[in-house]
Parts: C-alpha cells; structure tokens; sequence
C-alpha cells in the first residue's frame, strides 16, 4: 500500500517538520506509512529579503500573503491533491472529513498568515478552503498539524492497535466512554464493578450506555446529528440507571411544561 503523501506549504517550515517527526506521526513517516513533505512558501521568492507578503490594496491594517510567491511554491511542486486553504471560511473539519482525506490517495494544506492570502489564491490556486473552528490564530500551521495527526492517524497501520480508532471520540457519532486503569482504588475511588467482572457483553453493554449518557450530557448536538436516541438506546439508558436528556433541550433534563 502506498503511503498517504501530504504536502505542506508554509512560511515556518521547522514548525510543522518538527511535529510530524515525533511520536506517532515521526513513526510512520518512518515506516512509509505517511509522506509528509514540508515546502518553504519563501522558497519561490525573487526579491533579496524573500518577501511573501505586501500591504493590502485599499488600506486596511496588517499584511496579505503575495500570489506570486505562493503560486510559484505550489507549481513547482505539483502537490497532492485537493490543496486546501486553512482558513476561517472554510468547510468545518470534523471526523467524517478526516475520514475522506485518509481514504484518498493524499491532500495538501496552504497554510495562511497574516490577514490572510491574496483573493486570487482562493480562486485560482487552491481547491477548498478548511476550517478547524470559529476562533483565530496566528496562522495555519497549527491548524496544518490538527489535520495531519487526525487523519494520520486514521491511515492503516499507524495506530498499534487498530481497534482504537474504532471505539474514539466521534467514530459512530458519540463521545468515548469513560476509561479507568490501575489501581483498582484511588483515594477511595473505586473502578466500576462491571470493568473488573471479565464479562465482555456487560463491559459492552455498560461502555455503550457511558458513551451515550456523556454524549447527552455534553454534547447533545451531536446525538441530534444522529437522528436523535433509538428506542434500544433509550432502553439501554434505562437499564443502568442512566437519564435520556431531551436531545432538543441541551445539557438539561427532559423539561416539564411550563406552570401556568
């Protein structure tokens, strides 16, 4: 199997080198698993200071990334793709994408800075745009490494025990169930019984109703994403002891009608 190839474009190079060259990722460029190629924006550069950013036309505070350098970065490579603009605008990136990305052949990101990248990047350059969430950073890099790691990851033969991937956060539409390891009793605070019991059907069972509970009790979207409980689900709440919430009040109890 070839290995997922991922291109990176990036003014800060020894940034994103630094972090896939570690831990899980550094092991699986190391095995072939992951081709995580990292490309200098300035690189392409023509003026003696390698300058990839002008003032904006029209005013306006900060700096733009120039076309010509990044243009220049791209076409000399012939990365992978789609190539992906990390910004505000584009689409959120969840698990489901994370997914799609590890199943194709391999992608590219274009990491922003600054105010952002000449218009003309988004229209001619790139495929899409990609967003990790409502919030600002300095730049894509960051948000480059959020990207590789998940979907990394997800490419078979990285993670050790394949069988994790499958039972993570988000992987059927639900938070992880609680984990517990040793000792047994910590500060007074004891495993669960039923981790203990060596009975793999109740430990099932009993994860499944964890999973749901902490899902509806902190992310209630995400169980209306799926369509809201199934009357198995709401029974399997049930037999622990464990409350269904009202997927359309989230966080809170199902509510009573309101007192006259």
């Amino acid at each position: 199997m070839a290995a997922l190839r991922v291109d990176v474009f990036t003014i800060f190079p020894d940034l994103v080198e630094g972090y896939c060259g570690a831990s899980l990722l550094g092991k699986a460029r190391q095995r072939g698993l992951l081709d995580v190629r990292v490309h200098d924006l300035r690189s392409t550069a023509t003026d003696p200071h390698r300058s990839v950013d002008d003032t904006p036309f029209g005013g306006g505070a900060g700096m733009v990334l120039m076309p010509e350098p990044l243009f220049g970065a791209v076409e000399a490579v012939q990365p992978a793709r789609p190539l992906l603009l990390l910004g505000p605008g584009g689409r959120r990136f969840d698990q489901a994408w994370a997914r799609e990305l590890a199943a194709g052949g391999g992608f590219s990101l274009l990491c922003g800075r600054y105010e952002g990248v000449d218009e003309r990047v988004r229209e001619h350059l790139v495929d899409g745009e990609l967003s990790i969430g409502d919030y600002v950073l300095a730049g894509g890099e960051a948000a480059a490494l959020v990207v590789i790691e998940a979907v990394g990851r997800l490419v078979p033969g990285v993670m050790g025990n394949e069988a994790s991937a499958g039972e993570e956060s988000f992987t059927d539409g639900l938070l992880e169930h609680p984990q517990y390891t040793r000792p047994a009793v910590f500060r007074g605070w004891e495993v669960p019984a039923v981790l203990r019991s060596g009975d793999h059907g109740r430990i099932a069972r009993w994860r499944r109703a964890q999973a749901l509970a902490r899902t509806l009790a902190s992310r209630p979207d995400l169980v209306a994403a799926r369509g809201g409980l199934t009357d198995e689900e709401r029974a399997l709440l049930a037999e622990h002891g464990l409350p269904a919430y009202d997927e359309g009040s989230p966080g809170s109890p199902a509510q009573e009608p309101d007192a006259p």
